[in-house]
């Protein structure tokens, strides 16, 4: 989509920065790795209905980890690391998914909802792991218009924050207050980028909040409320190394500020490695056909490190496939270590 001069003056508070246009660089190797496990398909059948997924890692049991993740057309699965649905909550067009582990308090699950296209909806659950099941907690306003993308992050007093992803380019900052039993949240503070967006994830270590602008590229905020509006294009689409649509992104840190962050390059179904903190290219990797089927126009992404169990010891990467034919569209595991040793991000 172009970004006309009227679209950029017509952006308030909360309006973005672009970087300085560069060339376009050569693009990097792109190397295959394969799955070793998938999901069983989502129940909508021949429509694009699976779409983004979460991880939570079972500390005490790594093998029992669960991952829960969206048919955008029907509602919210749990899945184990078999890939078997272990539970699933009908609750509809359920578009993007997060989750975070707050120890006592649980694991809340928040989903972006777009059942009222005019008026967005966190959707937000506890995770019961021991069912597993999912709790209904309630919904908060996500803001005015069509729910998409969704993050979360944990504030420095306890507190939860959730990025409300609009279809129409507005990222609502959702305050969230949780006890472990009732939710309620609070919109504290607007964004904003030049067209439609989606995926998003927060560096926590550094408080960066990065944004996927489907057409244009990867935008960095200041994920704390009291914090600018303003946000920088930090990685552009240029039709070689990141190709449009931008979809799912993830991180994988390192220390104080170093580490990867992964975004979803869909449309030539390969996924590129920026180099923490300076956004550098360092690598792309495309999942191909092994014992499992290949990876195709992949929406969301997660990663999470540690170890999962033998199957996934050093980190698990979950994409969701696009085609999977001829079966429902699903979601393909990868070993994080796999795709390292593959990339040697530079």
């Amino acid at each position: 989509m172009r970004i006309t001069i009227a679209m950029l003056l017509a952006l308030t508070a909360g309006a973005c920065k672009p970087a300085a246009q560069g060339p376009a660089a050569s693009a990097l190797p792109t190397v295959p790795v394969m799955a070793t496990a998938e999901t069983e398909p989502v129940g909508t059948a021949r429509e694009d209905a699976a779409d983004d997924p979460a991880i939570w890692r079972n500390a005490a049991d790594p093998a029992a980890s669960l991952i829960v993740a969206t048919d955008k057309k029907a509602g919210l699965h749990v899945y184990g690391l078999g890939g078997k649905s272990l539970a699933f909550d009908p609750a509809g067009r359920l578009n993007n998914v997060d989750l975070i582990d707050l120890g006592e308090r649980g694991i809340l699950v928040a989903a972006s909802d777009r059942n009222d296209e005019a008026n967005a909806k966190v959707q937000l659950y506890r995770l019961d792991p021991n069912g597993p099941k999912l709790i209904k907690l309630g919904a908060v306003s996500g803001g005015k218009g069509e729910a998409y993308g969704i993050c979360l992050a944990p504030d420095a007093d306890g507190g939860i924050h959730a990025f409300s992803v609009l279809k129409q380019g507005r990222i609502e900052q959702v305050a969230i207050s949780y006890d472990g039993k009732a939710a309620t949240g609070k919109t504290v503070r607007s964004l904003k980028v030049p067209s439609q967006p989606e995926g998003c994830v927060v560096d926590t270590r550094t408080n960066r909040l990065f944004i996927g602008e489907e057409k244009a590229g990867i935008w960095q905020f200041d994920s704390r409320a009291e914090g600018p509006a303003e946000g920088k294009l930090v990685a552009r689409v240029d039709g070689k190394n990141l190709v449009a649509d931008v979809e799912g992104l993830a991180i994988s840190p390192e220390g104080a500020d170093a580490g990867w962050l992964i975004a979803s390059s869909q449309g030539d179904n390969s996924f590129v490695v920026f180099r923490l903190p300076d956004m550098a290219l360092a690598g792309r990797f495309r999942i191909t056909k092994g014992q499992f089927g290949s990876v195709e126009e992949t929406d969301g992404i997660a990663l999470a490190l540690g170890d999962f169990g033998p199957a996934f010891p050093g980190g698990l990467f979950v994409a969701q496939d696009g085609e999977n034919q001829p079966s429902a569209q699903n979601f393909k595991l990868v070993p994080w270590s796999t795709i390292t040793e593959a990339v040697k991000p530079r």
